[in-house]
Protein backbone atom coordinates (compact mmCIF):
# COMPACT_ATOMS: atom_id res chain seq x y z
CA UNK A 1 0.00 0.00 0.00
CA UNK A 2 0.99 3.68 -0.60
CA UNK A 3 -0.61 7.31 -0.07
CA UNK A 4 1.10 9.83 -1.66
CA UNK A 5 1.11 11.85 -4.91
CA UNK A 6 -1.70 13.69 -7.27
CA UNK A 7 -3.87 13.08 -10.06
CA UNK A 8 -5.74 16.24 -10.37
CA UNK A 9 -6.78 17.06 -7.57
CA UNK A 10 -6.64 13.73 -5.68
CA UNK A 11 -4.69 12.07 -3.97
CA UNK A 12 -3.24 8.61 -4.58
CA UNK A 13 -3.66 5.58 -2.49
CA UNK A 14 -2.63 2.53 -4.19
CA UNK A 15 -3.20 -0.62 -2.81
CA UNK A 16 -2.68 -4.52 -3.80
CA UNK A 17 -5.89 -6.03 -2.70
CA UNK A 18 -8.16 -7.20 -5.54
CA UNK A 19 -11.56 -5.52 -5.81
CA UNK A 20 -13.65 -8.38 -4.80
CA UNK A 21 -15.81 -8.16 -2.35
CA UNK A 22 -14.41 -4.90 -1.12
CA UNK A 23 -11.45 -5.68 -0.11
CA UNK A 24 -9.84 -2.98 -2.33
CA UNK A 25 -11.53 -0.54 -0.71
CA UNK A 26 -11.56 -1.75 2.66
CA UNK A 27 -7.47 -1.63 2.07
CA UNK A 28 -7.87 1.91 1.13
CA UNK A 29 -9.60 3.24 3.39
CA UNK A 30 -6.95 1.39 6.50
CA UNK A 31 -4.26 2.82 4.32
CA UNK A 32 -5.89 6.47 4.67
CA UNK A 33 -6.39 6.40 8.18
CA UNK A 34 -2.37 4.67 8.78
CA UNK A 35 -1.20 7.75 6.49
CA UNK A 36 -3.08 10.37 8.82
CA UNK A 37 -2.26 8.47 12.41
CA UNK A 38 -6.12 7.62 12.78
CA UNK A 39 -7.75 4.40 13.94
CA UNK A 40 -9.63 2.62 11.12
CA UNK A 41 -13.52 3.70 12.04
CA UNK A 42 -12.17 7.54 11.76
CA UNK A 43 -12.35 7.00 7.89
CA UNK A 44 -15.39 6.23 6.39
CA UNK A 45 -16.36 5.98 2.36
CA UNK A 46 -19.08 8.71 1.10
CA UNK A 47 -19.20 7.28 -2.57
CA UNK A 48 -17.19 4.92 -4.85
CA UNK A 49 -17.69 1.46 -3.23
CA UNK A 50 -17.73 0.01 -6.69
CA UNK A 51 -15.41 2.29 -8.33
CA UNK A 52 -11.63 3.13 -8.81
CA UNK A 53 -12.13 6.65 -7.95
CA UNK A 54 -13.43 6.95 -3.89
CA UNK A 55 -14.54 9.83 -1.55
CA UNK A 56 -13.80 9.34 2.18
CA UNK A 57 -14.45 11.20 4.98
CA UNK A 58 -12.10 11.66 8.17
CA UNK A 59 -13.87 12.09 11.47
CA UNK A 60 -11.28 14.23 12.99
CA UNK A 61 -11.74 16.99 15.61
CA UNK A 62 -10.90 20.41 15.82
CA UNK A 63 -7.50 19.76 17.59
CA UNK A 64 -6.31 17.58 14.85
CA UNK A 65 -7.36 19.78 12.02
CA UNK A 66 -4.15 21.51 11.17
CA UNK A 67 -2.23 18.14 11.49
CA UNK A 68 -4.57 16.26 9.15
CA UNK A 69 -4.61 19.54 6.99
CA UNK A 70 -0.61 19.51 7.45
CA UNK A 71 -0.09 15.92 6.02
CA UNK A 72 -2.45 16.35 3.28
CA UNK A 73 -0.48 18.88 1.83
CA UNK A 74 2.73 17.09 2.08
CA UNK A 75 1.26 13.75 1.07
CA UNK A 76 -0.14 15.46 -2.23
CA UNK A 77 3.45 16.72 -2.53
CA UNK A 78 4.94 13.67 -3.05
CA UNK A 79 6.08 12.64 -6.03
CA UNK A 80 4.52 9.74 -7.85
CA UNK A 81 5.88 6.76 -9.79
CA UNK A 82 4.28 4.67 -12.33
CA UNK A 83 4.56 1.21 -12.69
CA UNK A 84 2.75 -0.92 -15.41
CA UNK A 85 0.38 1.83 -16.09
CA UNK A 86 -0.65 2.42 -11.92
CA UNK A 87 0.75 5.00 -9.82
CA UNK A 88 3.12 3.19 -6.97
Amino acid sequence: MSVGGRYGNALIVAVSARAVRGAATEAALAALAGAFGLKRHQVSLRRGATSRAKVADLIIDSADRSRVDHLLLQLLDQPVTFHGGRAH
